[in-house]
């Protein structure tokens, strides 16, 4: 098997992890149920719990760091979608400029978040996105960073 593939089988699971532990991170049981009550008025309950001001959520997990699991959600968030900026480039050519790549995690992450609004698996949160957007932020800078390694010629190496 050539890298490309191994690199492409690696990227396909480690979105499956992330939609298994964002979406779907609740025993089956208790999705069950979750989808027994959909139904219209329900769903749009999730407006009320969601959040479209940026900056409420980090600012209370600051505010309230001392009794919250700020530092877990806060790091977890970003961390979660380093290997989206990593990989994606080298599966998804174009993603090697930053403007593609952000927009491919933006939206990717948008479903997901659109989706927790109107399943009611999870809430909408509009700091996740931003926190998401910056880990696969993160994660392209070390694949320039990575890259720039890679290809550095070998007499340069030892200097």
């Amino acid at each position: 098997m050539n890298k490309s593939k191994r690199i492409k089988i690696v990227f396909f699971i480690y979105i499956a992890v992330v939609i298994k532990v964002i979406i779907f991170k609740y025993p089956w049981e208790d999705l069950k149920a979750i989808m027994d009550t959909w139904e219209r008025g329900v769903i749009l309950e999730g407006l009320d719990t969601a959040n479209f001001t940026l900056f409420k959520t980090i600012k209370m997990y600051i505010d309230y760091s001392y009794m919250l699991n700020s530092f877990e959600n806060l790091v977890g968030n970003v961390v979660v979608f380093v290997p989206f900026g990593f990989l994606l480039p080298y599966i998804h050519k174009k993603s090697v400029k930053f403007p593609v790549l952000l927009c491919n995690a933006f939206f990717f992450v948008l479903g997901i978040e659109v989706f927790q609004l109107f399943s009611a698996f999870g809430a909408f949160d509009v700091d996740d996105i931003l926190l998401n957007c910056f880990g696969a932020s993160l994660g392209w800078v070390f694949f320039w960073q990575w890259e720039r390694i890679r290809k550095r010629p070998a007499d340069s190496m030892k200097n």
